[in-house]
């Protein structure tokens, strides 16, 4: 067997034949060299998970949410792993004595909350379809989902009912109770029920649950655990079946790669990313199996390093939006730390990034740095922070290099998507050649390129690059009703993902386009757009680029999301005077982004039509606000598209003008 560091070849390259592209080998982690990680004795489903961490664990604290005195928040009350077990079966028992069993569909609405979890780990119970409705999207999507999964009965966060109540007349055919995890007012109580649907507070739900007592169906692994239903960046969205065998493998497999960072029932958890994505759902399912805790942040972006502070994680799930934010907070407090500071902070950062890079650990690489400068990041996490892992969106190499130094802890980026049940390659600790790569994949799955010739991606090339194609248990069941899609991205037992990667010689993967992301200028010349964004991503003065090429036009232009402070130190030290709404429309300020990417493009070896001609600079990010990103921050290029042809416009017509 070929091997490359971190992956073993199992199967040999294949031609292109049949109509279909060439493939590269197929590819399994090292760690799966004497097969994949067996199954984790007497888990069958996701109940069993949850069952087995409350016989074993009940005593351990399980969910924790801040309290409030006097409108301020205190510290963290936790509910242990009985006690949620008693209200679980409480609300299975409710539900069941509504007339809900095995195989209903149940929707869950709201911020992530402890009610959020135990009505989950209720529908395991009791093998009901469990259907998140996305936090983050609007009724349309609400009453879409609503519609087609077929949800009878919906848990909702108190401040989301009024956005349910919006949807109940054209979701009556399906809905029939509501369940509010506070209170409910006599008004909605009225408007629900002239629609002839039931509503309870969630005291009278767990009330009809009293003195009940329902056997649990047996759950089997093939079984439907959960439809969650992908934001998508056109159409609809698409519910995606993941089954308790799919979400119990990836559990198996990620608890033997992360072996090294040792996670333990004493492990804290924020959950602050959506319950409604994979990503979150997963990694909160893998510490409920070890019995650890997990604290849920007040829903406020604003208040979340204080969250972080109160509970002391030790375990740090992103996205790349939140480390950016981290990163711009922790380089804006060093550079108004005087000189003194500074120089202190640049010659420690340089003395721990070159020990690391020679392969010594991070927590042996600098230890007196660790203590005199860094401590004061780590103690801005909470100070227990031993892990952060990165995924959804690709992280900026420049901040994945910063925190690795910086936060005393493990920096790991990972990927997967929703139809892969969230981590399929995931970073290796200690590994610096790693940076800007996903890593290897985890020893569940296998892994193959497969060429993509209208890119010019070659997956037989010395370095092979092609659409990255998946195969293994944690795959999903199919899209529900959507056979045709599912067939779409389903062949042979091969996923193909649309994201096109390339393999490292080590044998991680680098996440390098998309492959429908391509379009072609006037001249005839295709752009890989995706891998653009990532190339002038590298640039430390923008958070965010979105790039465009006109097919009538023989160059590219791009809207910039400008980094604050960044470009506000440029413009104090370039004697200009203005707020920041004025720089992002200041001509200086322009051209200097424009150089900026242009240096970058240069470095990179990028081809001249690959240049970025004109920029327009928006001081307010790309946000689902303005359905411009999808929850997992996702460009939405159609919606950019519309919500900018005006200003895109205006940059080629300027552009195009002849020089006076």
């Amino acid at each position: 067997m070929a091997q490359k560091k971190y992956i073993i070849e199992v199967e040999k390259a294949r031609e292109a034949r049949d109509g279909r592209p060439s493939m590269g080998p197929v590819y399994r982690s090292i760690f799966a060299k004497d097969g994949f990680p067996p199954p984790i004795d007497g888990l069958d489903s996701c109940w069993d998970v949850f069952r087995m961490s409350v016989e074993r664990c009940t005593e351990n604290r399980m969910l924790g949410r801040r309290e409030i005195v006097n409108g301020k928040a205190g510290k963290y009350v936790w509910l242990t792993y009985g006690e949620v077990y008693d209200l679980v079966i409480k609300i299975g028992n409710a539900m069941r004595s509504c007339g809900f069993s095995e195989g209903n569909k149940c929707g869950i609405y709201g911020a992530n909350c402890p009610e959020w979890m135990i009505s989950m780990q209720a529908c395991n119970a009791h093998a009901l379809y469990c259907v998140p409705l996305y936090d983050t999207l609007g009724a349309g999507a609400v009453e879409f989902i609503i519609n087609h999964s077929e949800v009878s009965i919906a848990f909702a966060e108190e401040k989301k009912i009024p956005e349910l109540l919006k949807v109940i007349p054209n979701t009556t055919k399906y809905l029939r109770t509501l369940v509010s995890f506070g209170n409910v007012t006599p008004e909605q109580r009225e408007a629900v029920e002239k629609f002839g649907l039931t509503i309870y507070s969630w005291e009278e739900f767990l009330q009809l649950g009293n003195d009940k007592n329902f056997d649990l169906p047996v759950k089997r692994k093939s079984d439907i655990c959960t439809i969650m239903y992908t934001s998508g960046t056109t159409g609809d969205p698409k519910g995606v079946l993941l089954s308790n065998e799919s979400i119990i493998s990836f559990l198996g497999g990620v608890k033997l790669l992360l072996s090294s960072v040792n996670e333990d029932d004493k492990d804290v958890f924020l959950s602050y990313l959506p319950l409604a994505h994979i990503f979150d759902r997963a990694i909160e399912e893998l510490f409920i199996m070890h019995g650890a805790s997990i604290g849920f942040w007040r829903g406020d972006v604003k208040l979340l390093l204080e969250d972080i502070g109160e509970l002391k994680p030790t375990i740090f799930c992103a996205v790349p939006r939140v480390l950016d934010r981290v990163y711009s907070g922790l380089t804006q407090k060093i550079s108004a730390g005087g000189f003194l500071k500074k120089t202190l902070f640049n010659v420690a950062y340089s003395l721990k990034q070159h020990y690391m890079r020679k392969g010594h650990k991070h927590g042996e690489a600098a230890p007196i740095v660790d203590k005199i400068v860094f401590s004061k990041v780590k103690q801005g996490l909470g100070g227990n922070v031993r892990l952060i892992l990165s995924g959804a969106a690709p992280l900026s190499t420049h901040v994945e290099a910063f925190l690795r130094v910086v936060t005393c802890a493990h920096v790991l980026q990972g990927y997967g998507l929703t139809e892969t049940c969230a981590g399929t390659f995931v970073s290796m600790p200690h590994e610096m050649s790693m940076l800007g790569t996903v890593g290897p994949p985890v020893p569940n799955v296998d892994v193959c390129l497969e060429s993509v010739p209208e890119m010019g991606y070659d997956a037989l090339a010395e370095v092979p690059r092609g659409e990255v194609c998946v195969k293994g248990i944690p795959l999903f069941s199919g899209y529900y009703k959507r056979e045709d899609l599912t067939r779409e991205v389903l062949i042979d037992g091969w996923f193909h993902t649309g994201d096109v990667g390339e393999w490292q010689p080590d044998g991680s993967l680098k996440i390098i386009d998309r492959k429908k992301n391509i379009f072609k200028l006037s001249q005839g010349e295709y752009v890989a757009v995706e891998n653009l964004e990532n190339v002038y991503g590298l640039v430390s003065d923008i958070d965010s680029i979105w790039v465009y090429g006109n097919s009538f036009e023989s160059f590219l232009v791009a809207v910039v999301n400008p980094n604050q402070p960044m470009l506000e130190r440029w413009a104090e030290e370039n004697h200009i005077s203005c707020d920041f709404q004025s720089l992002c429309e200041d001509a200086r300020a322009k051209k200097y982004i424009i150089g900026e990417l242009n240096k970058v493009a240069k470095e990179k070896k990028l081809k001249g039509f690959e240049c970025i001609r004109a920029v327009h600079l928006d001081p307010v990010p790309f946000d689902i606000e303005r359905d411009l990103i999808t929850p997992t921050y996702k460009k939405k290029r159609p919606q950019l598209l519309k919500y900018y042809q005006n200003v895109i416009d205006n940059m080629y017509k300027s552009a195009n003008k002849p020089a006076a």
